[in-house]
């Protein structure tokens, strides 16, 4: 029997099989394996109590859950099967490997072939089916409005608010109107202000200003929306916030952080309207350096609302309204990147897709999505005043001690990742230069640099990206990598993200206290892991509804021929990504009848056994599409 101090602690990870793995203390490379005879009616993301067995099954250490300490959720989204007893529910959550038993008076009204949300409310043997009850009935399977509303609600989210947070919003909105609104702010209204923004975005978190001082220097502010003057701390909304953690944008719709009068009316920096924004000042010369710096609340009037389309062709025709202004802070832009690439940040640009739906929620086009000047000029600023902020809240940790900041930090490479993607592009005739797996983000940048306009280079890219550590939220200021910055955090976007709303507060602490009190570290910590978490959520959503409109716009055209890239080779097929779409999908092995293939892993390649006919990552290929199946989210081609 295993002895009592073997116990232990942690979350479980669960396959579809439902076999489990559990992290190895003692070995980081080596989880314990749980078969699930032995799970215990674990699911995947629960924090269990384990026993090491002290046995091995193929070279893996086993282990058996003997309680569940906490589930991390009980309910699912999937789809009604009718069944003697009343119904079956096959959960969308492919890790979820049982189906839960649902008796008809525990269904809500659904109907066979619903898709609905299903809450377990008894399972405690492990030989038996989970008994649940629908909670919400939410369309019939395969209807977009209810395939996009499945996709949020899986993992997490919801897309109604609260009644009291509704109510606390309206009260807000009231309020408003007979605020002081000059109380404790700098008016900038008269200062030249506007926003650039997305042709369908409907709110605005930021705006820029512009005042030339002289022929080299310039004052230009970066206005925020000031959501923590609304959003209080412990109030219903800022629980709501909480929770949520971010705004979700699907395909067709977003899903806010903040109901609709705060995120597309009270906080929106709305053009022509006065509106409360926490403001990063710079006096910059016409390199991007910065001589002054100013942060605190202000009153703005924001002059005009440019799409990125209206304010890239200002630019390029050379006139227009507020052209001079656009132009230095294009340049400025131009400089301050240009900085940025030196200092080793890696440019991960690659090719977004966009869908043109019908009144149905049925894509008619896809097509990709272009980065102009105006798009980087945006993300520049925004850079520069997260870059400016993390620096006064690194000051204010080393004038008190150990404080509590928030900061967004990117570890350096795992070196076992670098040494896999170095041999990976040299198997592809490029080279990334590294010194057992350390290197640089210049290094980094002169191999992305070499594969652009090659017919490998989303494919390098994507493989590059799944190379880097995960950039979270921290109390811990490490850097951020990828951005080759000392200093970084979220302070840009307080409407869709809660870290910024953290980040303003402890920003006010200081301008007021001239310090921020260490006594909340553990909290900020605790609010960061889970914000980390959360956005992991919400990333995964919006992928999800883009395989799905990807998979559903595919399956319109089963039997038509297109132009891919081989983007993947594994035992029993090939991936392939189509050029237009981007869309994935896999052309099986047993289907290339015209040789035995199998799988050579050291040359990323699939090689036919008389021919010695070689498909390898990156090659082009001409592939037929054979079936679509948007539940799967898998598209399946033959080669032509």
């Amino acid at each position: 029997m295993p002895k009592e101090l073997e116990k232990l602690k942690g979350i479980i990870k669960v396959t579809g099989k439902g076999v489990g793995y559990f992290p190895n203390p003692k070995d980081e490379n080596n989880d314990f394996e749980i078969q699930p005879e032995r799970i215990k009616t674990a699911l995947s993301g629960d924090t269990v109590m384990v026993n090491p067995l002290g046995i091995e099954v193929y070279g893996r250490q086993q282990a058996e859950v003997i309680e569940i300490v906490e589930r991390k959720k009980l309910e699912f989204v999937g789809t009604l099967e009718k069944s003697a007893e009343g119904f079956f529910f096959i959960a969308d959550d492919k890790k979820m490997y049982r189906d839960i038993s649902v008796p008809s008076n525990k269904s809500a009204g659904a109907k066979d072939g619903d898709k609905v949300q299903v809450k377990i409310t008894e399972w405690t043997d492990a030989s038996k089916s989970p008994v649940g009850e629908v909670i919400r009935l939410i369309g019939r399977k395969g209807e977009h409005n209810a395939e996009m509303l499945g996709i949020v609600l899986e993992r997490g989210f919801d897309v109604d608010f609260p009644a009291d947070v509704e109510a606390e919003a309206e009260s807000l909105k009231k309020n408003f109107a007979t605020e002081d609104h000059l109380k404790d702010r700098r008016d900038i209204r008269t200062t030249t202000t506007f926003t650039i923004d997305p042709a369908d975005a409907k709110d605005f978190d930021d705006a820029i200003s512009f005042k030339k001082i002289d022929e080299n220097s310039f004052e230009i502010g970066i206005h925020i929306a000031d959501v923590s003057h609304f959003v209080v701390p412990n109030t219903a909304l800022d629980k709501e916030a909480l929770h949520r953690g971010t705004s979700i944008y699907l395909v067709d719709r977003t899903i806010p952080m903040l109901p609709e009068i705060l995120s597309n009316d009270l906080c929106s920096l709305n053009a022509n309207e006065d509106k409360y924004a926490f403001s990063s000042i710079f006096v910059l010369d016409k390199n991007g350096g910065v001589k002054e710096r100013w942060f605190g609340r202000t009153l703005i009037n924001s002059d005009k609302r440019f799409t990125y389309e209206e304010a890239q062709e200002i630019l390029d025709n050379k006139s227009g309204m507020f052209f001079e202004e656009l132009n230095t802070l294009n340049q400025i832009a131009y400089k301050l990147r240009e900085e940025k690439f030196r200092n080793g940040a890696i440019e991960f640009e690659t090719e977004e897709v966009k869908f043109e739906l019908d009144s149905l929620g049925k894509p008619i086009r896809v097509y990709k999505k272009a980065r102009k000047d105006t798009h980087k000029l945006v993300e520049d600023f925004m850079l520069l005043a997260n870059r400016e902020v993390a620096k006064v809240l690194d000051s204010a940790t080393k004038k008190n001690g150990k404080a509590a900041g928030v900061y967004r930090i990117h570890d350096a490479p795992d070196k076992e990742k670098i040494e896999n993607l170095a041999e990976f592009v040299k198997a592809l005739g490029f080279e990334l230069k590294h010194k057992k797996g350390e290197t640089t983000g210049e290094e980094i940048s002169k191999m992305l640099k070499s594969v652009e306009g090659t017919p490998v280079e989303t494919l390098i890219k994507t493989a590059a990206i799944r190379s880097m550590s995960k950039a979270v939220y921290s109390t811990s200021n490490i850097g951020h990598f990828g951005l080759a910055f000392e200093y970084y955090t979220h302070f840009t976007s307080p409407i869709r993200r809660y870290p910024d709303v953290m980040v303003h507060r402890l920003l006010q602490r200081f301008i007021i206290n001239g310090k921020i009190e260490q006594d909340e570290i553990l909290k900020y910590q605790n609010l960061c892991d889970k914000e980390s978490e959360r956005e992991i959520e919400a990333a995964d959503a919006e992928r999800a509804s883009i395989k799905y409109k990807q998979v559903e716009y595919m399956q319109e055209h089963v039997g038509e021929e297109f132009e891919a890239i081989v983007s993947g080779v594994s035992e029993w097929g090939m991936y392939v990504e189509e050029n237009n779409t981007k869309a994935d999908g896999m052309v099986k092995l047993r289907d290339m009848t015209d040789d035995f293939y199998e799988l050579q892993p050291k040359i990323y390649a699939v090689v036919g056994q008389k021919t010695g006919k070689k498909y390898s990552l990156g090659d082009k290929v001409r592939v037929k599409l054979i079936s679509a199946d948007p539940e799967r989210k898998t598209l399946d081609f033959v080669l032509r």
